[in-house]
């Protein structure tokens, strides 16, 4: 796979800055790519002498190189368990190897050793996705991969669209180019073929459209917008590769206008960029690197621009997209990001996953595309684009068994994006009064009978994402301590929809429906009156009521008490009768209005029994306070018990 000369290249190289150092045949061998003689000499000089941590670290790492994952995850886990303080690079090629032999299971029992020295998204990410794939396949989508025409019998790999060709590199010897010490083959050229109506590539030829070189071009990205083309180039002076002080050649990425005129984009004598990507809509150019204070081995990085022109220092995707492993080749159509990693989770050494891009520019668990797509070895360099013919038409690298090279160009034609189904939802939980987010807010999805899927807490702005494997039947809820309950069941195409925009559930906090009065918990109305000597519910009084009717949809724990209480104008008894025959149509239209009458534990009129001032028998008083006595409250029992 030529991921590993990509990545791998500045290292190679900077074996060439060694000569005053002492290194062994196995140091040597390794470095040059032989790894199955490097693993002869590492195994003599193991037997002869202690190979140092790094060299039984390059002997493991050759054995996962030739594929022979139970002789390199044997290493690793001796390494590991001698020092747990292996690099993440390498834990992730443990846990790697562990993947591919009968001891998968061993993966989780190491990586739950290391998690809370793990970024939680990785967790999180390795969780997701090894339930996506154990659940889920491709099976329901319909599409085809189909090894191209014009792939060849040496490496071919990182397809690009260019107008209505395509461009890919390779190191198909064509007469040109020099040949590349370390590796024995051509250095990397790019290449570009029309492509004809089915999506197939033939008869590919060099691409004339930037500078020539002596040395590689790879990896190139054609911004329509721009009408630049940026690809990888060897640092040169032109007629020489120019070296840092350390010895290593780098790779920079430059830029040709559709003028013809070449520059540097990003440059530096010690470190390599790999696999540019310019987004139009942002002017930001994406790649990827090895900065050495990333999470791993390659990142993926980002730069702000100006037509191209450098404008920002690079910013890291972050641990939802990179990893301990190698993150290359970023690629973004429809607000989602695709990219390849050889995180241990994957189905090979290198999967193509998709990650959702939010409006906050964060970004969604990356999700494995998935058999068909990806194999069990190296897929890297996916692209996409709608095709008015066919839907959508795409491309991508890999080193898969029954092609024609090392590398090979895949095409496929499809209907809908590629990828395993998730179901992803994003919004915020929001009380109901206030319209400010509720931080801490259980989030739950519960499937069709009833199970507990994933359950997630909000942020301090009531924020939450939440993604699971796809199901057709899935029940969304949100709560906290003290406040009601949203839930809602959606499925098959409603489920398409709600996934669309930003999902916000709203819940009522129960303290702002209640409040306290005559010392006791009551439901927090607006002060109602009935027409003089009536106990009918006037529409006035049904609205305040219904805001009791939706307490109790919200809060059907809750048990009630109606009371109802007079003036002492008119007679003690009769006065009696009335609040108890207001106290009854009260509790009568709320049952009618859907309260369970098992909820409602009393009615109660006390007439003119509990005065709330002095207006009693025989003392003049002003309206506005015998109206003070009138009232009728909706008294919730158990508050105290319940919270």
């Amino acid at each position: 796979m030529k991921f590993n000369f990509v990545v791998i290249f500045f290292i190679i190289l900077s074996s060439f800055g060694f000569a005053q150092q002492k290194k062994s045949k196995g140091d040597i061998l390794f470095f040059e790519y032989s790894y199955n003689q490097a693993i002869i000499e590492y195994q003599k000089e193991l037997r002869e002498s202690k190979l140092s941590n790094t060299q039984y670290l390059n002997l493991a790492d050759s054995y996962m190189k030739i594929g022979n994952f139970k002789n390199a995850s044997d290493i690793y886990v001796d390494i590991y368990q001698k020092d747990t303080t292996m690099s993440q690079y390498h834990f992730n090629k443990m846990l790697q190897s562990l993947a591919k032999t009968s001891e998968v299971e061993k993966v989780k029992a190491y990586l739950a050793t290391k998690e809370d020295k793990l970024p939680k998204e990785l967790v999180e990410n390795s969780i997701f996705n090894y339930e996506l794939i154990a659940t889920n396949s491709n099976e329901d989508l319909d599409f085809e991969v189909f090894n191209i025409n014009g792939n060849s019998a040496k490496a071919d790999f990182s397809p690009t669209f260019y107008k209505d060709k395509l461009l890919f590199s390779s190191d198909r010897p064509d007469g040109s180019k020099k040949i590349y010490g370390p590796s024995g083959e051509a250095y990397i050229n790019i290449y570009e073929s029309k492509i004809d109506l089915q999506g197939n590539v033939s008869d590919p030829q060099p691409f004339k459209g930037i500078p020539d070189t002596k040395f590689h071009r790879a990896t190139p990205f054609y911004s329509q917008e721009l009408n630049n083309i940026f690809y990888v180039l060897s640092n040169s002076d032109g007629e020489n590769l120019q070296f840092s002080d350390n010895g290593k050649n780098a790779l920079s990425i430059g830029m040709t206008t559709g003028q013809g005129l070449f520059k540097f984009v990003l440059r530096d004598p010690d470190t390599s960029f790999y696999y540019p990507f310019y987004e139009a809509a942002t002017g930001r150019l994406f790649f990827a690197a090895d900065f050495g204070d990333g999470y791993g081995g390659t990142d993926i990085y980002f730069v702000y621009t100006n037509d191209g022109v450098i404008m920002s220092a690079p910013t890291n995707l972050g641990p939802r997209i990179n990893t301990p492993g190698n993150e290359i080749a970023p690629f973004i159509f429809e607000n989602s990001l695709y990219f390849s990693s050889d995180i241990f989770y994957g189905l090979g050494g290198m999967d193509i996953y998709k990650s959702t891009i939010h409006t906050d520019n964060s970004y969604s668990i990356p999700v494995n595309l998935g058999p068909g797509i990806n194999s069990e070895k190296d897929d890297f360099g996916f692209i996409i684009k709608n095709n008015d013919t066919n839907g959508l038409l795409g491309y991508f690298s890999s080193n898969r068994d029954g092609g024609k090279g090392g590398d090979d160009i895949y095409g496929f034609n499809v209907k809908e994006k590629p990828g395993l189904k998730t179901l992803a939802l994003k919004g915020k939980v929001v009380n109901l009064t206030s319209n400010n987010g509720v931080s801490k807010a259980q989030v739950r999805l519960i499937d069709k009978d009833g199970k507990l899927v994933k359950e997630i807490f909000t942020d301090e702005n009531g924020d939450y994402n939440i993604e699971i494997p796809f199901q057709n039947n899935i029940t969304i809820e949100a709560t906290k301590e003290k406040h009601s309950i949203f839930s809602v069941t959606y499925q098959d195409s409603e489920l398409a929809e709600i996934q669309e925009k930003a999902f916000n559930m709203g819940i009522k906090f129960l303290d702002d429906l209640v409040e306290e009065q005559e010392n006791q918990t009551v439901i927090k109305l607006k002060k109602f009156y009935f027409n003089k000597g009536q106990n009918n519910i006037t529409p006035e009084i049904a609205q305040e009521l219904d805001k009791v009717v939706d307490v109790m949809s919200r809060f059907p724990q809750l048990q009630l008490r109606v009371e109802s209480h007079t003036d002492s104008r008119g007679g003690s008894s009769s006065n009696f009768t009335l609040s108890q025959k207001r106290a009854d149509a009260v509790k009568k239209y709320l049952i009618q209005q859907g309260v369970p009458a098992g909820s409602i534990l009393y009615s109660i009129g006390y007439g003119e029994e509990k005065l709330l001032n002095g207006c009693k028998d025989g003392v003049f008083c002003l309206d506005m306070l015998h109206n003070k006595n009138e009232r009728s409250l909706i008294v919730v029992l158990n508050y105290n018990l319940l919270f």
